[in-house]
């Protein structure tokens, strides 16, 4: 039911007056996801996601499950952003992402692929195949989904 609270204000994120509610509703539960991030269906914020913070630059696909302590963002921060190459980050659909996994991408896009499971406290610095299993720091790629 709580679930169910979560992915509601997620989604209200984008409502046209109580989306700025419902933005500031999940930044005081913990979770910083920017009205600009568009999301795909069936997204999950497992366990409320506290702790979660999603870069504006990130595309979230369908069905993506992001458990709490979960990051994604800039690999460079110690860089003016006006010097960084960084342009962004896709994760696609039916990716999870693990308890405290961070993405961060340095240059271009760095992609999530389809299928993708980055494990807990993985640092993810590189693109993934699709229905790789990533786990480390920094993240390698340790298997493969069946």
């Amino acid at each position: 039911m709580a679930q169910d609270f979560y992915t509601r204000l997620v989604y209200a994120r984008n409502a046209p007056i109580l989306g700025i509610f419902a933005y500031y509703l999940l930044k005081l539960l913990g979770v910083e996801i920017p009205r600009s991030v568009p999301i795909g269906e069936g997204f999950e914020l497992a366990h409320g996601g506290f702790g979660v913070v999603i870069h504006s630059k990130t595309v979230i696909g369908k069905r993506v499950k992001i458990y709490p302590g979960v990051g994604t963002g800039r690999a460079d921060i110690y860089r003016p952003i006006h010097e960084s190459r960084f342009e962004g980050i896709v994760i696609e659909d039916d990716v999870i992402l693990s308890p405290g996994a961070k993405v961060l991408g340095k240059e271009g896009i760095l992609r999530v692929r389809r299928g993708t499971v980055v494990g807990a406290n993985a640092v993810l610095l590189e693109s993934t195949g699709e229905n790789e299993i990533w786990a480390g720091v920094p993240a390698r790629k340790v298997g493969v989904r069946p």
